[in-house]
């Protein structure tokens, strides 16, 4: 009977417990993201053999809370305000322009990357106020998605460099 109930309490631990694609799945990110927010501390794991399992109630936490983002995902999300404020001023030019952009990404784009690519296109097909949200969402799929935009030149480089000397400006008085 003894054996039963530790092998009941393994097995239910046991399925508690996620691999790295698993939680990639469930926070809508990378693997590669899992493992470094492993490595970096951010998420709490276990090994098995040489293997990461992570707790389910772990991933749940952290798609639940607000992570503070970095300073690369300041900036980018910074942008992603202007880049949204294009799109509402002129959505047909500045979806033409991202699909366009998506073609030529497509050529030369191989593995997790093209999944985002593949999110991109289907946020690009769909309503404009969800695509919106996603520029300027902080999520962790957000993120990860604004690091393959498909918007590259929708913004001038004069337009991109003004904008990017007011984050820093508005990033410095920030940590004041």
């Amino acid at each position: 009977m003894r054996t039963q109930t530790y092998n009941t309490i393994v097995a239910a631990e046991t399925n508690d417990l996620l691999t790295t694609g698993e939680a990639a799945k469930i926070l809508n990110s990378s693997r590669q993201h899992i493992v470094d927010l492993c490595e970096r501390g951010d998420l709490p794991f276990t090994t098995i053999g040489r293997h990461r399992r992570i707790r389910r109630d772990n991933v749940e936490a952290l798609k639940t809370r607000t992570q503070r983002l970095t300073r690369d995902q300041r900036r980018s999300l910074w942008l992603a305000y202007a880049i949204a404020g294009r799109i509402v001023s002129n959505p047909q030019d500045a979806l033409l322009l991202a699909r366009d952009n998506l073609k030529r990404l497509r050529i030369s784009t191989r593995g997790q990357a093209r999944r985002w690519l593949d999110e991109w296109e289907r946020s690009l097909n769909g309503p404009v106020s969800e695509l919106l949200n996603l520029l300027v969402s902080p999520s962790p799929k957000a993120r990860e998605m604004r690091q393959n935009s498909p918007f590259a030149g929708l913004l001038s480089d004069s337009e991109r460099m003004k904008l990017l000397e007011a984050w820093k400006l508005g990033s410095s008085l920030d940590n004041l």
